[in-house]
């Protein structure tokens, strides 16, 4: 029996096409942090070697520390203390334009209205290399509130990544549940597969399914909202 459903957000509650998304985010960002002395396609640059920095995380460190690191090493100490206000401002205001790209959909919010509905404990496994403000805005996005949540993984409380299994241990251990309590609900074949090797079970929700790889799913469940409610419904 099910005790726990960890759901990815991006691609699953919050219905994205990926690139269209980056593509308008890294557009707002660059626009916002022009003024600064920021010339787009070096920061774009950063940003990518940030994120690379958070995915590659081994925990000893925090993953917001690993993309500041970055940050300082490409435009130095003293900018990163003299803008930082730059970047934490615009995911608290500019980044919300993002949103005309993540139309949400009702099945969102029925999801997991039937998981609390049968007591179940609910987490958001959104792969942690946004700060708080960008992931609490995204999920308002998708017509939720970050209080539906026990855990949100962001940035800041989080010290590894996607597709690192470490990652879901690290929320196994950190909300006191096993693995065969659990089942990670996400739209990527690779990333949140990746669950399974933490001994939680996997549904991949095949919306916008992410699939680099071309990770067979045979045996793995997987369909789009009607199969994952049944699925949900079978395993309460």
């Amino acid at each position: 029996m099910i005790r726990a459903v960890m759901f990815d957000l991006d691609g699953t509650l919050l219905p994205m096409d990926e690139e269209q998304f980056i593509r308008t985010y890294f557009h707002l960002l660059c626009r916002t942090a022009a003024p600064y002395g920021y010339e787009p396609e070096q920061l774009v640059k950063t940003l990518w070697a940030g994120t690379a920095a958070m995915v590659k995380n081994d925990g000893s460190v925090t993953n917001e520390e690993a993309f500041w690191k970055v940050f300082s090493s490409i435009y130095g100490e003293e900018k990163r203390n003299s803008d930082r206000h730059v970047f934490d401002d615009f995911y608290r205001n500019e980044f919300s334009q993002a949103a005309e790209t993540c139309p949400s959909v009702p099945e969102a919010k029925e999801t997991v209205e039937l998981c609390k509905k049968n007591g179940k404990r609910i987490i958001l496994a959104t792969n942690p290399i946004f700060p708080g403000d960008a992931t609490m805005a995204r999920i308002h996005w998708a017509g939720l509130d970050p209080e539906d949540f026990e855990l949100v993984t962001t940035y800041e409380n989080s010290c590894f990544s996607k597709p690192s299994a470490d990652y879901y241990r690290m929320i196994l251990e950190r909300c006191g549940l096993k693995g065969e309590e659990c089942l990670m609900a996400g739209n990527d074949a690779e990333e949140d597969m990746a669950a399974s090797q933490a001994g939680i079970k996997v549904f991949i929700h095949t919306d916008f399914l992410i699939n680099r790889k071309n990770v067979s799913l045979d045996g793995v469940p997987h369909g789009s909202w009607k199969e994952l409610q049944e699925f949900l419904k079978d395993n309460f």
